[in-house]
């Protein structure tokens, strides 16, 4: 299988390039930008891309979909309610004094429970807001793709439109946290960890956690 972490863009988004392997069918997750980074790693290993599937709408996760798009014909994947965020992009990242393509409109919502495949590869749609209306996480055996819900030691922040503190952790504590400990957080930002490490010990949860530990 090929699972590659490509940190992409200022804000250093976590882009997931996943495929059974050299010569099959892929998806990317969260392409926020270096377009063209994400085409040679895609072309090394002679995939084809089938999805874009942006966890959330907010630019530095959906910057490299219109390069994507109309270099591959992926189909983009995101939230309903997220997807007015894609033509958004560009004054989004504006505020943050950067700059995004806007996205092309979504091609599919996810949804809560739906899956996706690619190959004999399978991905369940988590809805998780808190972060944006429309928030998800994505699992994938033992594997959490979590956007920018959890962290590593951290959460979402909840400041920007859409979010919500109470959502959040809600999403946290009725999705996440009653997950398999040993599963494998692949987060939107920063480095891996696993849903048991930050249950013992994201400052967060801890609270939260006394009920599951």
């Amino acid at each position: 299988m090929i699972l590659e972490t490509l940190v992409v863009g200022p804000l250093e988004v976590n882009c997931y390039l996943i495929s059974e392997g050299p010569g099959y069918d892929a998806l990317v997750i969260d392409p926020g930008d270096d377009g063209g980074t994400i085409l040679e790693r895609i072309r090394a290993n002679r995939l084809t891309l089938k999805y874009i599937l942006n966890t959330h709408g907010h630019f530095d996760h959906v910057g490299a979909n219109r390069t994507l798009k109309e270099a591959t014909g992926a189909k983009i994947l995101i939230h309903e309610k997220d997807a007015p965020l894609l033509a958004m992009a560009g004054e989004h990242a504006r505020s943050f004094g950067l700059m995004a393509d806007p996205s092309p409109p979504a091609d599919l919502f996810l949804k809560q429970q739906d899956r996706i495949e690619v190959g004999g590869l399978s991905l369940q749609v988590l809805a998780t807001p808190g972060h944006s209306d429309g928030g998800v996480c994505l699992l994938m055996d033992k594997i959490l793709f979590s956007g920018d819900t959890l962290f590593a030691g951290s959460i979402g922040r909840t400041d920007l439109p859409g979010g919500s503190f109470r959502r959040i952790m809600i999403s946290i504590q009725e999705v996440v946290l009653p997950l398999d400990p040993s599963i494998l957080i692949y987060p939107g930002h920063g480095p891996h960890t696993t849903i048991g490490k930050e249950k013992r010990t994201n400052p967060f949860l801890l609270e939260l956690c006394k009920g599951f530990i």
